[in-house]
């Protein structure tokens, strides 16, 4: 059996996505889609609209075969990291192919932007940090740089600027600085960009998007037509149960209680939390009655929205910077669910595999895996805070099979 993997978060599984997972499998020949998916936090450092079982579910009613965890470590790292912590783990599933979206649609201008930046490392990392020296963000110095190098040659490149192409790229990366032997192919974007709202007459929509009607006071009726109808049932479900999905918005006074419960000493010791920023973080908590007030006043030039709520996370979450850098690699295979197509390639592989497989948790004491699990705690404690009801433990659910 071969499998094609794919790095997704399904925040939530909608038409796009269905339509990667199909043309992934008839790209490939694959009989087997392995999702890597990532948990309770994302990597734009921000809670999951529902959670990952809720997610899972979705996912393996749409054509996913197996779906198995990224871990907090590298769901809510930056693009470098999140990509070669996924990476790693679908070349562990031995996956003949990595198949993801992207703008550009074509897989030959990737291994030409990789090898362009590889074959000018030095001159590429210098043009970075003088970047960033006079001030710049650094994803705006990434792509500055980047810019420079291509006006040297003729070839066709990737345009960095857009958030499927960068991860693409970084999902090559991984995969060279592995030696993995997967294949990368791309599945071209189609219709709604990543940031696009919603558009009555198409039936394609973006995550982004979905999430931004579904909080602006839209009920799912008004975004059912982008999405299976088995997203449309989960999230119907979620909503029955909690009344709420989740955000920051929600999680707000917990946030809120989290900063101001610490000195800012204490502060600087979690992961991503920048010199100078635990004073801005105190000061803008103090007098901010909404999670979108207090990142306003937060937010500066130097420092993404993206960034800014990865380092909340951790401070969120309790994750030092001690703890988050103690890991370079995945250490398991953390199972969600899987299909009886799926089930049957696992039975196959399974003693095959290059890391050690997980369904239950109680039955390993991982450090890493600690760490998913302190996770779902802490969004569970969200969700209550705002339904009074808790979400599924991680001890207590098992892989779903469907």
């Amino acid at each position: 059996m071969q499998a094609v993997g794919i790095v997704v978060e399904y925040n939530p599984f909608h038409n796009g996505h269905f339509h990667h997972v199909n043309e992934a499998k008839r790209v490939t020949d694959a009989d087997v889609t392995i999702a890597v998916m990532s948990g309770q936090f994302l990597q734009r450092g921000e809670p999951a609209l529902v959670d990952k079982w809720h997610r899972t579910k979705m996912a393996l009613t749409s054509g996913v075969d197996i779906v198995i965890e990224l871990p907090y470590v590298f769901s809510t790292a930056q693009a470098t990291q999140f990509a070669f912590g996924a990476v790693h783990l679908l070349s562990a599933m031995q996956c003949e192919h990595l198949a993801f979206g992207s703008e550009q649609g074509s897989i030959e201008p990737f291994l030409n932007s990789y090898h362009l930046i590889e074959d000018n490392r030095v001159a590429y990392n210098a043009s970075i940090k003088e970047a960033v020296t006079s001030g710049i963000s650094y994803p705006q110095a990434l792509h500055t740089a980047y810019e420079q190098l291509q006006q040297q040659t003729q070839d066709s490149y990737i345009d960095l600027a857009q958030p499927n192409n960068i991860l693409g790229f970084h999902y090559i990366e991984a995969a060279q600085q592995l030696a993995s032997p997967i294949k990368p192919v791309t599945i071209q974007r189609i219709e709604a960009g990543y940031y696009d709202d919603i558009n009555a007459q198409s039936h394609i929509a973006s995550a982004t998007g979905i999430r931004k009607a579904v909080f602006n006071g839209g009920s799912l009726n008004e975004v059912a037509q982008f999405m299976p109808n088995a997203s449309v049932n989960e999230l119907r479900s979620w909503q029955t149960s909690y009344g709420k999905f989740t955000s920051w918005e929600n999680f707000w006074p917990l946030l809120q209680y989290a900063i101001l419960r610490h000195t800012p000493q204490q502060l600087k010791q979690y992961a991503d939390v920048c010199e100078g920023l635990e004073n801005a973080l105190i000061k803008h908590a103090m007098v901010s009655s909404s999670y979108q007030q207090f990142m306003t006043l937060l937010k500066s030039k130097r420092y993404t929205w993206t960034r800014l709520q990865r380092m909340l996370t951790h401070i969120y979450t309790g994750i030092t910077k001690d703890q988050l850098h103690a890991f370079s690699a995945p250490s398991y295979i953390r199972v969600l669910g899987m299909t009886k197509q799926g089930q049957a390639y696992i039975s196959t592989h399974k003693k095959s595999l290059a890391l050690p497989l997980i369904s239950r948790v109680a039955a390993t004491s991982d450090p890493m895996l600690a760490l998913d699990l302190r996770a779902t705690t802490m969004y569970s404690l969200g969700v209550q805070h705002f339904s009074h009801k808790k979400i599924g433990e991680d001890y207590k659910t098992p892989p779903i099979r469907i």
